[in-house]
């Protein structure tokens, strides 16, 4: 890959890129950085909840995200100076738009969303590691909205038989 300046010599489209690559941080924890970076999913799901946003409008958001998300983490990966660096959490974000336009709004649903989000995301089932493999911002940005639709499955199914 190509090597790009320190830190300290970044420009502010580099800073800004990373700031929002990174979930203002959250992704660069030392511990469980994708679960950490997911948590910002929570509070998106909560306002998209509680504002009674129609699913038409966070498609449309999740459709901006992901679209946004491609050169974000592409351009991010290239600072980072990997394929898919791990402090790059936008992919996950991303993805609670997608999960929570599946289902009916309730905390249980917002809680059970991020916790199978996590699950999928993590043992990346078929064909989640699959989209893994695609180049770029494409393959860092797809796998995390395979796995999103995993769990949106799994919550509307458990919610069609009435749990």
């Amino acid at each position: 890959m190509t090597r790009f300046p320190a830190s300290s010599q970044r420009s502010i489209g580099d800073r800004l890129t990373l700031l929002l690559a990174e979930g203002c941080g959250l992704g660069c924890l030392p511990v469980a950085p994708g679960t950490f970076g997911s948590l910002i999913g929570l509070p998106l799901g909560g306002a998209l909840w509680y504002w009674q946003v129609p699913v038409p409008f966070r498609l449309t958001l999740w459709l901006a995200m992901f679209l946004l998300g491609i050169p974000l983490c592409q351009r991010a990966a290239a600072l980072r100076g990997k394929k898919d660096p791990g402090s790059v959490v936008w992919d996950e974000i991303t993805a609670f738009p997608l999960i929570f336009s599946m289902i009916h709004d309730s905390w249980w649903m917002l809680v059970g969303g991020f916790l199978l989000f996590r699950v999928f995301d993590v043992a990346k089932p078929w064909p989640v590691k699959r989209f893994e493999r695609l180049p770029g911002g494409v393959g860092i940005m797809a796998d995390d909205q395979i796995a999103a639709l995993y769990a949106g499955g799994v919550l509307l199914l458990l919610q069609s038989c009435g749990l």
